[in-house]
């Protein structure tokens, strides 16, 4: 997903197109961060999976949301759907493996969630974890926001 937004970044860039600047996009503290933009909440083994303030902000309006049937396995850093904006079309990665537990079937009606609510009513899966041990490959919120930081900077 990052590759596509530096990709539509730079595409803006060229084509000369103004990107009005979005003040920072909130971070969370109680959550884990992956660098593809997912948020990740763990509570004992299950985990709720959605995509962050940062991602949905470069994103723009999102559309429509493909979600993934309950009960199909996911992997850490492995694509399992995908976001689709006014802007773009971004998978959308799992923070931790496991076995998917329940999908946000609202957002099927309502995907502006992802944008008005992104770590509340927005969230897009539910997980029961295979590896906690994954969780260690995760940034924590101040990691992630400096990371959305310098990665904005290169732009």
């Amino acid at each position: 997903m990052a590759s596509r937004l530096v990709w539509a970044s730079r595409a803006a860039s060229y084509l000369r197109i103004s990107i009005p600047f979005r003040g920072f996009a909130s971070v969370v503290k109680d959550l884990k961060y992956a660098t593809s933009h997912e948020w990740v909440k763990v509570e004992g083994d299950k985990a709720t999976v959605g995509i962050t303030d940062h991602a949905q902000g470069h994103l723009g309006d999102v559309v429509y949301v493909e979600l993934p049937e309950v009960g199909t396995s996911v992997k850490q850093d492995g694509s399992f759907g995908a976001v689709e904006s006014v802007k773009a079309t971004s998978d959308i990665n799992s923070p931790v493996s496991g076995k998917i537990i329940e999908v946000n079937e609202e957002l099927s009606s309502s995907p502006g969630l992802v944008n008005s609510s992104p770590y509340e009513n927005g969230w897009i899966i539910k997980v029961e974890v295979s590896d906690s041990g994954e969780l260690k490959k995760l940034m924590d919120s101040e990691q992630y926001s400096k990371f959305c930081e310098e990665e904005d900077s290169k732009h």
